[in-house]
C-alpha cells in the first residue's frame, strides 16, 4: 500500500502540521555511509532518572557542587539556532530566598534513551577496535532506543508520562521515516521539532539524554530494583555480546539485569510490549527508589549522572523539577503511550507504529493543554472496552466481577490472559488515558484504584487487573 493510501499516516492527512516553534535553519549532521544495522532491543532511558528524582529532593543541594555553570550537565552544546527551538529564554521555575527553587508552570521535557554501537561509527575508538562484535560505545550520537515526553505541570500537581514508539513513523527533516532517527540526523533539536509536529504543535522546553552504560550504572548505584518479569526471558545474539536469560516471577535485578528485561523485544508484541515494560519498571521504581538508603547512596549517583547524561536543564531548573516531583502523589502520575497501531507487512517492508491522530489530538487535548485537563464526554458502558486479567486463581470471583459488570452494562468484555504478580489492591487502568470511565468504574466496584498507564491489554479501553481486595470483598457478603 502506498503511503498516501494508508490511514492515520502524515501523508494521508496532507502536509506537516504547523510546528509550535517555526522553522529554524540549522546545519543538519552529516549522515554516516549507510551500514548493515543490527537491530538492538531498546533502552529505558533517563525516565529512570526523572522516575527517581524525588529521592535526590532532601538533599537537592548537592547536585550544587556538580559545576557552578548554569547547565552543568551538557555534554554537548546546542549550536544558537538550535538552542531556539527550546525557548531556553522562557523560565520554568524561580529561586527564592532560603528556600530551593519552585516550578513556576508547566514543562515539557523530551527524554531521550540513546545506543551507539561500533558499527554505527565511521571511526572506531582503539580500545573497541578488533573485539569480533559489536560493542556499546558511550556517546549520545546514535539512534534514540527510547522516548519518552514527561509533563511536569504544578497547575494540576501531575506528571504526565508519554512514550513514543521508536518505530513511530512520522516526518524527521521533511521526510517520513521513523521517529528514532531524529537525534541522529539532527541531534535533540531535530527530534524536538519532529515530536512536537507529531503530537500538532506541542511545545518541547527541555530535553535530556542518557547513553545506555548510564542506565547500567544507575541502576547498580541505586542498589537494583525489584520488579517482576512476566514471563521468562530469553535471547542470545553473539554478535553484540547481547544475552538475555531472566527467569519469570519477582525479582531484584542490578544493572545489567535490569538492561535484559528493558531490551527483551522478541515476544509477540515486540517493541510495544517492551514499552510497557518500562512502565512497568518506571512504577516499580518510582515505589521503591524513596527511601534513607537512596540518600547515602546519592555521590554515587550524582557521579553517574554527571558522565553519562546530556541536558539543557540549568541547575535551578534540576532542583525545582525534584522539589516539584517529591510532592508528586504517585496517583497523580500518568504513563500514556502514543495512540497507533502495528503496520502490516502488505503495507511496507519495515515495520512500523502507525500514529492514530485523532486518538493524538484527544490525548493531547487532555493531557498537554495549558491549565487544567480538558473536559472530555464520558462514553456509555456499552461502549466502553473492558479486558479483564486475574492475578487470584479465583475463578468464582472473576464470573461474580463479570456478571457485575455486564448488568451494568458494560456487555464489551473479555478475559486477558492472566498475571504473574498477586495483587493485594486491583488496578482498574485507563490503557487509553480515560481517568473518568476509570474512576467510575472504581467507584462502582468499591475496590481498587484508578490508574493512568499502558500496562494493559493493548485492544482495551479500560484494564481491571483483579486483585485479592475484590475476592476478600465477595467473601465477605
Amino acid at each position: 500500500m502506498s503511503p498516501q493510501k494508508l490511514p492515520n499516516s502524515p501523508a494521508h492527512r496532507g502536509p506537516r502540521r504547523t510546528p509550535v516553534h517555526p522553522p529554524v535553519p540549522r546545519s543538519w549532521a552529516k549522515p554516516r555511509q549507510a551500514k548493515a544495522r543490527w537491530r538492538i532491543p531498546r533502552l529505558l532511558g533517563l525516565g529512570v532518572i526523572m522516575a527517581g528524582v524525588a529521592s535526590l529532593s532532601a538533599t537537592a543541594g548537592a547536585l550544587l557542587a556538580v559545576s557552578l555553570s548554569a547547565t552543568p550537565l551538557q555534554q554537548q552544546p546546542l549550536h544558537q539556532r538550535d538552542g531556539q527551538v527550546f525557548e531556553q529564554n522562557s523560565p520554568i521555575s524561580e529561586a527564592g530566598t532560603l528556600r530551593l527553587p519552585r516550578l513556576t508552570r508547566p514543562v515539557n521535557i523530551l527524554v531521550l534513551g540513546i545506543k551507539v554501537l561500533t558499527s554505527d561509527l565511521d571511526q572506531v575508538p582503539p580500545e573497541l577496535q578488533n573485539l569480533g562484535y559489536h560493542a556499546l560505545v558511550n556517546s549520545f550520537d546514535g539512534l534514540s532506543d527510547s522516548m519518552l515526553l514527561l509533563r511536569f505541570n504544578p497547575q494540576t500537581e501531575q506528571v504526565v508520562v508519554l512514550s513514543l514508539p521508536r518505530d513511530t513513523r512520522t516526518y524527521v527533516g521533511g521526510r517520513l521515516t521513523k521517529l528514532n532517527e531524529a537525534n541522529r540526523e539532527g541531534g535533540p533539536a531535530l527530534t524536538a521539532e519532529s515530536v512536537s509536529d507529531l503530537l500538532g504543535g506541542v511545545a518541547i522546553d527541555r530535553y535530556v539524554r542518557i547513553n545506555v552504560q548510564g542506565v547500567e550504572k544507575l541502576i547498580d548505584a541505586l542498589g537494583g530494583v525489584t520488579v517482576t518479569v512476566p514471563e521468562a526471558m530469553k535471547y542470545q545474539d553473539d554478535s553484540q555480546h547481547l544475552y538475555i536469560n531472566l527467569k519469570a516471577g519477582e525479582q531484584k535485578l542490578n544493572g545489567n539485569q535490569a538492561l535484559q528485561f528493558l531490551r527483551f523485544r522478541y515476544d509477540s508484541k515486540g517493541d510495544i510490549g517492551r514499552v510497557q515494560r518500562q512502565q512497568m519498571f518506571m512504577g516499580a521504581m518510582t515505589e521503591q527508589v524513596v527511601n534513607p538508603t537512596t540518600i547515602a547512596r546519592l555521590p554515587k549517583i550524582l557521579s553517574v549522572i554527571q558522565s553519562n547524561v546530556d541536558t539543557n536543564l540549568s541547575v535551578e531548573e534540576l532542583l525545582a523539577l525534584m522539589g516539584y516531583s517529591a510532592q508528586v502523589n504517585r496517583a497523580n502520575v500518568q504513563m500514556l503511550m502514543l495512540p497507533g497501531s502495528f503496520s502490516t507487512h502488505k503495507e511496507f517492508k519495515l515495520s512500523y507504529w502507525l500514529p492514530n491522530y485523532t486518538g493524538i489530538d484527544t490525548l493531547v487535548g487532555q493531557y498537554f493543554g495549558q491549565g487544567r485537563q480538558r473536559d472530555t464526554a464520558t462514553p456509555e458502558p456499552s461502549q466502553v472496552r473492558i479486558a479483564i486479567q486475574d492475578s487470584t486463581n479465583n475463578h468464582a470471583a472473576l464470573q461474580t466481577l463479570m456478571q457485575t459488570l455486564r448488568e451494568s452494562g458494560y456487555a464489551n468484555l473479555h478475559l486477558d490472559k492472566g498475571l504473574r504478580e498477586p495483587l493485594p489492591i486491583s488496578r482498574i487502568v485507563a490503557q487509553r488515558g480515560d481517568m473518568a470511565t476509570a474512576e467510575i468504574l472504581q467507584r462502582f466496584l468499591g475496590v481498587g484504584e484508578a490508574r493512568v498507564e499502558s500496562t494493559g491489554d493493548l485492544d482495551s479501553d479500560i484494564t481491571i487487573q483483579v486483585g485479592e481486595d475484590w475476592t476478600a470483598a465477595q467473601a465477605g457478603r
